[in-house]
């Protein structure tokens, strides 16, 4: 009886020490003396920059000599050329544009890995990705020139979208439709989401008019607004979901407020409206009457900074994961996270904070 619970004991204090060789937080690595936040003092910091996700060792961390010895070095898989982010219940699902498929981080489980679908859910080339409440992956595929879904389990349930003319660079899913940015065809396209069938598509515009989409490559969706960064006329586009036109945000220019390059978007619950710029390697932050607040990020020069920004995203829900790098300071109201496509820092996190 004595050995059995010794051998009880020295099983619990083996796996223990294993489970501590192996597990981390995520990587730290800016410390209080050399934090980052904006806009800079003497004014009120409304965002700091809390850290980065580049590959698998900052999931997971390096193993200690113990890990090392029980279980051999640890592969690093790294993140290539992001584009695409969502995240959903402590997972983030990332599109790659290089490795052609998607990483995939378990933030409880301190997990990374590859998404490498095969069969009827293969994908070409993954540049956006929405999860709605259900779980379900939403993946607008380019190269397929596809909407790929997969369950809450990343087994293949549908697709649609024909191999055609179309282009799908964004999907978002709201209520019960699912929407499309379709770039050749300049439009946005609703679908019903359990039939996935074509309801409607809209601007019916010409070139000239306002309302039209040159380039549509990015959108949000909210309760009742449609927010289309139209590349090709380096303007924010709005509409109603019924399609019927609002107001566009910016121009094209050099001064703040301007856009260059506009790709990603994303709109907090406060309406601001938050526009990434791959030229001037930042995001830029209108209120809801597309009047500028303010802007964070820069070209790569140090953490914090941007190297060819892709896409935004707002997290209200998956704030434990990352409370840790705040400062004492500050409280944390949301998560903001970026996709830099080169550079050591792919995926950067910020903070939407206030002072306490």
């Amino acid at each position: 009886m004595i050995r059995k619970h010794l051998t009880i004991i020295l099983a619990t204090g083996f796996f223990a020490l294993l489970s501590l060789s192996c597990s981390r937080q995520l990587h730290k690595n800016l410390s209080s003396d050399n934090i980052v936040i904006y806009p800079a003092p003497p004014d009120t910091a409304r965002i700091q920059y809390l850290t980065k996700i580049s590959s698998s060792l900052d999931i997971t961390g390096k193993r200690s000599a113990f890990g090392r010895f029980l279980l051999g070095e640890y592969k690093d898989l790294g993140i290539l050329k992001p584009y695409g982010i969502a995240i959903h219940h402590g997972k983030i699902y990332i599109c790659d544009t290089q490795l052609d498929a998607l990483e995939v981080i378990d933030l409880e489980k301190h997990n990374f890995e590859y998404f490498t679908p095969e069969g009827w859910g293969q994908l070409k080339k993954p540049v956006n990705c929405y999860v709605d409440r259900d779980g379900y992956l939403y993946v607008a595929d380019v190269g397929r020139r596809q909407i790929v879904i997969f369950d809450s389990t990343l087994r293949y349930v549908n697709s649609f979208g024909e191999a055609g003319d179309a282009k799908p660079t964004d999907v978002f899913v709201k209520d019960d439709k699912i929407w499309v940015a379709d770039f050749s065809n300049h439009r946005v396209d609703v679908y019903n989401k359990d039939s996935v069938k074509l309801l409607y598509s809209f601007p019916e515009s010409e070139p000239g008019n306002e309302d039209y989409l040159y380039s549509p490559t990015n959108l949000c969706v909210t309760d009742d607004r449609v927010y289309v960064s139209d590349f090709g006329d380096f303007r924010i586009k709005v509409y109603t979901h019924k399609g019927e036109f609002i107001m566009s945000v910016g121009s094209y220019g050099k001064r703040i407020g301007q856009f260059v390059r506009p790709k990603g978007i994303a709109v907090d619950r406060d309406l601001n409206l938050y526009v990434v710029d791959a030229g001037f390697e930042n995001v830029q932050i209108f209120n809801k009457n597309g009047e500028l607040l303010m802007f964070f990020g820069g070209s790569y020069k140090k953490p914090g900074d941007m190297w060819l920004p892709a896409k935004v995203i707002i997290d209200y829900d998956n704030l434990k994961y990352f409370e840790e790098y705040v400062d004492e300071s500050f409280k944390l109201k949301y998560l903001i996270f970026v996709t830099n496509q080169y550079g050591p820092d792919k995926i950067n996190v910020y903070g939407y904070v206030e002072p306490k």
